[in-house]
């Protein structure tokens, strides 16, 4: 055998022990917990054989409390590129077969590479965590490497999209770098996320709970909203990434993938017509209105289980990926508060940093009252889904449908705030307040005078209520004033969409010179 086939069977053996990590046993015990291993789920989310793995050969350096005799090829992570769809993505998956994934300094330092890599290449970077916190043996190292994740994914917010899945344990600091990313996945019941686990939380405060109540996927999903999707499978949560990556572009220098649509651009939809109680407080489903204007009537929602007051996901019309903002009468009648701010406000700037145009449907009575709004400042959230609309120079079109009061109008892509297209259903009222608050403010005094002189002060208010939504409670003032670009039949709302989307395909607009503005926090 010559000196070279010896050196070339070498590189192959130390390939196949690479890729048992931590070894066959610690492999069965992954697969006993119901995980994959890091090499599984790369292979389940990636065109086949598309996968080009980096530093497989990598070894840590630490030789302190024994580490130098728990050495493993690629220490922890499987990181590399590969395409999904056809498109370049750059993938990383913590490896728990090799000391509990736990992070080292090499270990980050593939994942640097990786993150760089995707910045550099202009495409997606996709993380997989499974992992149990720091490297503690390696000390102030291991903080380092996770201080250079944090920089990397600080640096490539708006420049790529960056997905974080959570497919296990993540805890302690290593939560940031998942919360810094655009989306976060986590599995149902096998993986979970907090600051400090519960022995620390029962040490500090008493309080006796278990990692899945304190930040499970269900948790975090409808109670804290750090995650953007859950899934009960981690198949699940493959084919949702997959998904989700058709709706984005590679980078904030592209547009999002086009694709052919078969649904007639001027296809009429005349539930919409009827979908509207008669009631203004009575309430119905705005789902029924996103599907019924969508291509193919699909809908793709982003944090649908966390804020159901406000509605953000991705749609088309005419094969163009779209962002959609919605308030959901049937949630609370749809009002603004702290949860459905922030929630409205961070999708609206993910869309403007990736050219995805934003189409918002507008229904919402005002802001929530009360002393828990106020105290958990809603001035402050309302003010970042405000500051989102108003700083966005990606194209705009609002449709009002319904109700539009004060501030809330404002906030929900109004036409001061450079929203490109406004238009309204007949329907739609556009005005300080509701006609009953109005009244109350407005017609006070008069109703005091009615009232000492023995009249019927619920008639003389219920007529007033009538003169100021004949007056205001309409789009038509709106419209006047040039607010409003065009009061539209409801079953026409897709076509001119539609055909709003094409007009400002070629927008250009710029924000005034500065090095970043302060976004209310």
């Amino acid at each position: 055998m010559s000196k070279q086939t010896e050196k070339i069977k070498d590189l192959v053996a130390k390939r196949e022990l690479a890729r048992l990590g931590g070894g066959q046993k610690a492999i069965d015990k992954q697969h006993a917990r119901g995980k994959y291993t890091a090499r599984e789920r790369i292979e389940m989310l990636v065109d086949k054989d598309s996968f080009e793995e980096y530093d497989m050969f990598k070894l840590h350096r630490c030789h302190n409390f024994g580490m130098e005799k728990k050495q493993y090829l690629g220490d922890g992570v499987v990181a590399g590129s590969a395409t999904i769809d056809g498109r370049l993505v750059y993938v990383y998956a913590q490896d728990f077969t090799v000391n509990g994934g736990s992070l080292s300094e090499t270990m980050a330092q593939k994942m640097c590479k990786i993150m760089d890599m995707a910045m550099q290449n202009g495409a997606p970077v996709i993380g997989m965590n499974d992992s149990g916190g720091a490297r503690i043996q390696e000390g102030i190292s291991a903080l380092a490497g996770y201080g250079e994740i944090f920089e990397r994914n600080i640096l490539a917010s708006g420049v790529v999209p960056q997905i974080s899945m959570i497919m296990g344990p993540c805890a302690g600091g290593a939560v940031y770098s998942p919360a810094l990313t655009d989306f976060i996945v986590m599995t149902e019941g096998t993986s979970y996320m907090f600051l400090t686990g519960p022995k620390v939380v029962k040490t500090v405060t008493g309080e006796d709970i278990d990692s899945e109540h304190l930040g499970g996927a269900s948790v975090h999903a409808s109670k804290s909203g750090v995650t953007s999707f859950t899934a009960k499978t981690e198949e699940d949560a493959m084919e949702l990434i997959k998904k989700l990556l058709g709706y984005l572009p590679s980078n904030n220098t592209e547009e999002a993938p086009r694709v052919e649509c078969n649904d007639p651009i001027d296809r009429k939809e005349d539930l919409l017509n009827d979908i509207l109680p008669d009631d203004p407080n009575k309430a119905y489903d705005m789902y029924k209105v996103i599907t019924a204007i969508t291509d193919n009537n699909e809908f793709f929602e982003v944090q649908a289980k966390f804020a159901k007051n406000i509605i953000t996901g991705f749609a088309r019309f005419n094969g163009q990926s779209v962002g959609i903002v919605a308030n959901q009468p049937s949630a609370y009648a749809g009002v603004l508060d702290v949860n459905a701010s922030r929630k409205g406000a961070r999708f609206v700037r993910f869309c403007d940093a990736f050219n995805i145009p934003i189409v918002s449907l507008v229904d919402v009575p005002g802001f929530l009252p009360g002393t828990g709004q106020e105290y958990n400042a809603v001035i402050l959230h309302g003010a970042q889904l405000l500051y989102a609309y108003g700083e966005a120079t990606v194209p705009k079109i609002t449709i009002t449908l319904r109700k539009s009061y004060g501030g809330s109008h404002i906030v929900m892509g109004c036409k001061q705030l450079r929203s490109d297209l406004n238009f309204a259903w007949p329907t739609a009222e556009i005005a300080v307040m509701g006609a009953s608050g109005a009244v109350a403010v407005l017609c006070a005094k008069d109703a005091k005078k009615v009232k000492e002189e023995g009249g019927d002060v619920k008639a003389f208010l219920a007529e007033k209520e009538d003169e100021y939504t004949e007056t205001f409670a309409n789009p038509y003032q709106a419209a006047q004033f040039g607010y409003i670009d065009d009061v539209i039949e409801p079953r026409n709302t897709r076509f001119r969409i539609c055909r709003g989307l094409a007009q400002l395909a070629s927008k250009r607009q710029s924000l005034p010179a500065k090095k970043h503005g302060c976004m209310p926090m």
